[in-house]
């Protein structure tokens, strides 16, 4: 009878693991990673439409649920509920999507795994059997997530070419960038949109020759060139049938001011604005991609509104502007009140987040740390309640030490790849982007949500999904489990528990 008693267990195991569920592996750092190899990688069905008053519900959490589906349905309202969060009907955004970017670093770790391990990997962001990706970050050149510091048209002893005669892709988009992307676009059925960035422009186009050097400007008289070489970066990824949604004004601008080695180009705000007015907007408004969209700031949150108000004073600056681009690595006080008045000053002006990362504190990886993922889940929705369009990750895949990165500036990433152990691990990140990437498809509409409480443990957001259903997105950061209630006028109630530390989503029609 054991003998028969252990066989069923085993049974039930392996029956467990083929339904490609979580094979989870805790480090020790509060939380666990699920474990893909050569054997195994967990996957989520794509939700399918359910009628009447029947929901869907997934919830990941602290304690080692990933993405762990319940259905049930709608029960009329009632009048003894505690925590009742409240879908409304006032739209509000509409938004654009959630991904990552396609850095170096992300494409040298995916190429480090075998054949099986690679595609499993690149499922796991952008198949319908992972989390959906729509939006993707594209590096234009070098940045400090690459092996080394370069542009596209480096010369010899750092050479004058106003031509750009020297202007040629690296061989990092040709091994790393294009291959992904392309396998990107095929699995989404090219619904995918692709934002450009720069880091780095050639040393001769600078006024402090050097990748890394602190305060080195565009030198007046390249400011026609750098928009040319910015423009011509489009036009080559063309060539490769890859186009873009979005171009930059160029990342971390704030950055070459502050005492820190990662790559950047320094702007006074004067400065751009005379670039944008007279140069980069009519080149590319003027070029075959005059569809595509300027981001400006593309920098720290604690610049909103300033720069933003200072830029688009100027009306034909304001003329080529149709976004800003925020990261949140400075989020000082009340961001959310900078998001509002920035939205009040703009209003026909979009903000979208182009860039996050955990681990760039103390340059390290946590593997399976949950409150990572849970800072990605609480930053998402204060973004999202607040007029930001969508929110992109930064390096989609590093190795184990956060790497590599030319000047040492390790972080965490969404996935950790092993390369000696041919495996990779998905962190609870990955899981806190997949909440939002995988059940608000791009056209979705935020509409309105009341927070049950002033318990800023709970966070909750909804949206109405092109499909016509509805997505609502509950954060408990509580430790202990907390009875709430959904209520849709239209529908009724979903009473439920949300556990402790932990990201639920629901869906209905």
């Amino acid at each position: 009878m054991k003998l028969v008693a252990t066989i069923g267990i085993i049974l039930q195991v392996v029956q467990h693991l083929s339904a490609q569920d979580c094979l989870s592996r805790n480090y020790g750092n509060g939380g666990t990673v699920c474990v893909c190899n050569s054997d195994h990688c967990d996957t989520i069905a794509p939700i399918k439409k359910l009628e009447g008053t029947k929901y869907v519900k997934f919830t990941s959490n602290k304690a080692g649920l990933r993405f762990h589906k319940e259905e049930g349905s709608f029960t009329k309202e009632g009048s003894d509920v505690k925590n009742v969060i409240t879908v409304g009907t006032k739209m509000f955004q509409e938004i654009i999507g959630f991904g990552g970017a396609f850095s170096d670093s992300t494409g040298i770790n995916i190429k480090s795994l075998n054949a099986d391990l690679q595609d499993k990997l690149i499922r796991s962001y952008f198949s319908d059997e992972g989390i959906e990706y729509s939006v993707g970050r594209v590096p234009i050149g070098g940045t400090d997530f690459s092996i080394k510091g370069y542009s596209y048209c480096d010369t010899e002893n750092d050479t004058v070419d106003l031509e750009l005669n020297n202007w040629k892709l690296a061989s990092a988009d040709t091994d790393y960038k294009i291959p992904l992307i392309k396998e990107a676009l095929k699995l989404r059925n090219n619904e995918f949109d692709l934002l450009a960035s720069a880091w780095i422009a050639p040393n001769w186009m600078k006024t402090k020759p050097g990748f890394l050097e602190r305060q080195s400007f565009i030198k007046d008289e390249m400011y026609q060139v750098w928009a040319n070489y910015l423009v011509k970066f489009l036009m080559e990824y063309n060539k490769q049938d890859i186009s873009f949604w979005g171009i930059t004004t160029g990342n971390e601008p704030l950055t070459a001011y502050l005492p820190n080695k990662i790559p950047s180009v320094a702007w006074t705000v004067d400065g751009q604005k005379k670039w944008i007015r007279e140069n980069f907007g009519p080149t590319l408004k003027n070029s075959n991609f005059n569809n595509t969209k300027i981001i400006i700031v593309d920098d720290q949150i604690l610049l909103l509104p300033i720069v933003p108000d200072q830029l688009l004073a100027d009306k034909e600056v304001e003329m080529y502007v149709d976004g800003i681009g925020i990261h949140w690595y400075l989020e000082i006080g009340d961001f959310p009140e900078l998001l509002d008045i920035t939205h009040k000053n703009h209003p026909n002006v979009f903000m979208l987040a182009t860039e996050a990362c955990n681990g760039y504190v103390l340059n390290d990886v946590e593997l399976g740390n949950w409150y990572g993922g849970e800072s990605y889940a609480d930053n998402i929705i204060k973004n999202l309640n607040h007029w930001v369009i969508g929110w992109i990750d930064w390096n989609m895949a590093l190795d184990v030490e956060g790497g590599p990165t030319f000047i040492g500036n390790n972080v965490d990433s969404p996935i950790i790849v092993n390369a000696t152990a041919q495996e990779f691990y998905k962190q609870p990140m990955y899981y806190a982007m997949g909440h939002f990437s995988k059940f608000i498809p791009k056209g979705s509409v935020r509409i309105e949500s009341s927070q049950f409480s002033k318990n800023s443990d709970v966070l909750d957001i909804a949206f109405r999904r092109p499909d016509g259903g509805t997505t609502v997105i509950v954060l408990n950061k509580a430790e202990n489990d907390i009875s709430s209630t959904v209520r849709d006028p239209r529908k009724g109630d979903i009473t439920m528990t949300l556990t402790a530390n932990s990201i639920t989503s629901i869906v209905y029609w």
